[in-house]
């Protein structure tokens, strides 16, 4: 929601009706409120607290259909790999377990694999993190002070705003066009407005799927230069790469003002709970003192199940994509049947479509949707403002018959809410 005072002046009315009205819908549980985060709309039925959180919990009935997390099952190569893992365990049980920097092995193999791609790269600039989302938060935590600004595409992974969020930070939006980055806008940001850090992802993007081109890359390699901005890249949707182009460079190899967090949770499997960040060896040993304040290391056992399935990974994912190319033809084609207005540009890569649902009813649509046993992440999840109603983000990750059973059953909330026929609607989620 917007901030009292906007709101106020908005609507015409004295901020101390607005600060009332507000605390009169907290009461009743259409809205919540958190120091530095704002306002948001919400369901007063405790059942649908998780829809304010964009369906990131799963949800309460195991007949609604989950389109709201862009997240792939294991993929069947994890148990041997855990077989594999379990034999080499044994070396690591003499020591005390803790490994603030990652396990040797599963910097190397993953050292090794920056720098097939083109980057090269030493296991000393490799920190294993319990995850991507992680290892964003800990180079935050390094490099950005509450009210410092934080340049952000628009829309965005949300979770990365949360983190800005709970670090008081002040996102910077640069809005995405229909083919990807607008570089002349975003160089003009970055000149304009200073932004202690920039958050990019730039390797099929977060809704939108799209890829930065080499040219691209270089441009915006030389704006970072040319203003002293690092940024964090985030590579956590790299190896699903749909189409047959040669892949750019990583941004990293074209500037030193890089920093690379990626993530076994799409190429492998989110039950890993993996990611790292690649940087220079001076920023890495930086980032491990400070990382004693959060937390002491990633889990020993699942770093060598990672590094086992580093061993076969090209195998692994190219079934991976694959399977992902199948089913992302199936939600094309059942969008096409079931809701033929709706506008959409097939990714060049990554595992979800943002579609343009035609009006700014997105919010209102996750919740009907809810209701017809869909949950859908509304577009408002990926904004910086709340804006972004137009657009909804689903992901192709379920198998083929319950995604096009999920695109029926959202048809149908679609037409409710199009219609306006009968949704029980009390609240939009925001």
């Amino acid at each position: 929601m917007p901030a009292e005072r906007e709101l106020a002046e908005s609507l015409g009315v004295s901020r101390t009706l607005v600060a009332r009205t507000l605390d009169r819908l907290r009461e009743d549980g259409f809205a919540a409120s958190r120091r530095g985060a704002g306002s948001w709309i919400k369901l007063p039925d405790s059942d649908r607290d998780n829809e304010a959180h964009g369906g990131w919990f799963p949800p309460e009935s195991t007949e609604v259909l989950n389109l709201a997390q862009a997240t792939p099952s294991a993929p069947p190569e994890l148990c041997a790999a855990v077989d594999r893992a379990r034999l080499r365990l044994t070396e690591q049980l003499p020591t005390h377990g803790y490994q603030p920097h990652g396990l040797p092995i599963l910097r190397e193999r993953l050292a090794e694999r920056f720098t097939r791609r083109g980057l090269p790269t030493n296991p000393e600039q490799i920190l294993i993190t319990n995850g991507a989302q992680h290892g964003f938060a800990l180079v935050l935590r390094m490099l950005v002070s509450p009210g410092e600004r934080v340049l952000v595409e628009h829309p965005t992974y949300p979770n990365a705003l949360e983190a800005l969020r709970g670090l008081n930070a002040m996102p910077v939006a640069v809005p995405m066009v229909e083919d990807g980055w607008d570089l002349e806008l975003l160089t003009a940001n970055l000149r304009q407005t200073s932004p202690r850090l920039a958050y990019l992802i730039p390797d099929f993007h977060n809704p939108t799927g799209v890829r930065l081109d080499a040219e691209g890359r270089d441009r915006l390699a030389r704006a970072l230069a040319r203003t002293c901005t690092n940024a964090v890249v985030d590579e956590t949707l790299v190896d699903i790469d749909l189409t047959d182009e040669q892949p750019p460079p990583p941004m990293a190899a074209l500037t030193d003002r890089v920093i690379t967090v990626g993530s076994a949770s799409k190429s492998f499997w989110g039950g890993l709970r993996l990611g790292w960040i690649r940087a220079s060896e001076d920023f890495v040993q930086r980032m491990v003192v400070g990382r004693a304040a959060l937390d002491l290391g990633s889990p020993v056992l699942e770093q060598l199940v990672l590094a086992e399935l580093l061993t076969d990974a090209d195998e692994v994912l190219a079934r991976r994509r694959a399977e992902v190319v199948e089913r992302r033809n199936c939600l094309v084609d059942a969008l096409r049947e079931h809701l033929p207005s709706w506008r959409f540009r097939i990714p060049d890569g990554g595992l979800s479509m943002w579609c343009d649902v035609g009006a700014p009813v997105s919010s209102r649509l996750a919740v009907a949707a809810e209701q017809h046993g869909v949950r859908v992440a509304p577009g408002a999840r990926f904004s910086v403002n709340g804006s972004l109603e137009n657009w909804v983000r689903l992901p192709f990750t379920l198998p083929d018959d319950q995604l096009v059973e999920a695109i029926r059953r959202l048809a149908a909330a679609s037409a409710a809410v199009h219609g306006g026929g009968p949704t029980g609607l009390t609240a939009p989620i925001a």
